[in-house]
């Protein structure tokens, strides 16, 4: 039975006061802003005792040592690393929060392609800049990640059965399903079989009810790739050759937020080695 949502905040005001703290790295800041208007956030508030959250009050302290740590971002630059060792440091439990942390975001598009020196080079020729740069990479590059929550930015009900867990003293559970399957519960028609379109639905995380696709939009895979390769890569990629798509391009739309997926080459060669 599902109780109420009073009833539920009702309980869990006898279970715990946690201390919480919001922290950001390279990013847009998309997902502490979303954080920081989550419409039901005011019904945990007297549960929660956030010692760090820059965007809501700049009493905030990085050195405030918090039950649960939400970190957005990727790291980008040594002040990014620094402030991720201390944050992992004075965490129970450290989360990464959307795209950036999970998965090195867009910032990390050109992985594998170019160096860092070469990507200075591009954008700032020979200027100087006030900190020193590091190839964009997820926070689980450098620090040890209990929980991901992805998203770009999170979803608010996610963010809530987040916090939420931890109240109780329980844990999130990982969604290990693609975009695909909510898509269909939505009752979509799949514009990648039906028009060409190149959706990266079926390797793609779910959680955000089909978003895009509901709306004709091809996802373009920025919750990440679905875990423990519980993806339909092989009938996606193969779909995409059949429709008259490049490897190269393959590649390309799914480096965008999947440049660090180690399994992405051998997936594609996979399907490209075989036969028609």
């Amino acid at each position: 039975m599902t109780l109420p949502d009073h009833e539920i905040i009702e309980e869990c005001r006898d279970v715990c006061r946690a201390t919480v703290g919001v922290y950001v790295l390279t990013s847009c800041y998309g997902c502490q802003l979303v954080m920081a208007t989550v419409q039901k956030i005011m019904e945990i508030a007297n549960l929660v005792d956030f010692k760090c959250f820059y965007m809501v009050s700049s009493k905030s302290s990085l050195h405030e040592p918090v039950d649960i740590a939400f970190v957005e971002g990727s790291v980008s630059t040594e002040k990014d690393l620094e402030e991720l060792k201390e944050v992992r440091k004075n965490a129970k439990v450290l989360i990464a929060i959307g795209a950036c942390a999970v998965n090195g975001g867009v910032q990390s598009w050109s992985e594998g392609d170019l160096n860092y020196d070469e990507l200075y080079a591009s954008v700032y020729g020979n200027s100087k800049i006030k900190y020193k740069g590091l190839q964009a990479a997820p926070i689980d590059s450098h620090v040890k990640v209990d929980y991901y929550l992805p998203g770009c930015p999170p979803e608010e009900d996610e963010i809530m059965y987040f916090l939420s867990t931890f109240l109780f003293g329980s844990y999130p559970e990982e969604i290990d399903y693609p975009v695909c399957a909510e898509c269909r519960l939505e009752g979509n028609p799949c514009i990648l079989i039906e028009r060409g379109a190149p959706c990266l639905g079926p390797i793609t995380v779910a959680g955000c009810k089909a978003r895009c696709p509901s709306f004709d939009v091809p996802c373009i895979g920025c919750r990440g790739p679905v875990p423990h390769d519980n993806s339909w890569f092989d009938s996606l990629a193969l779909t995409f050759r059949n429709k008259g798509y490049s490897k190269d391009h393959i590649r390309e739309r799914m480096k965008i937020f999947c440049s660090f997926d180690k399994n992405l080459e051998e997936r594609l060669e996979k399907v490209f080695g075989r036969k028609k």
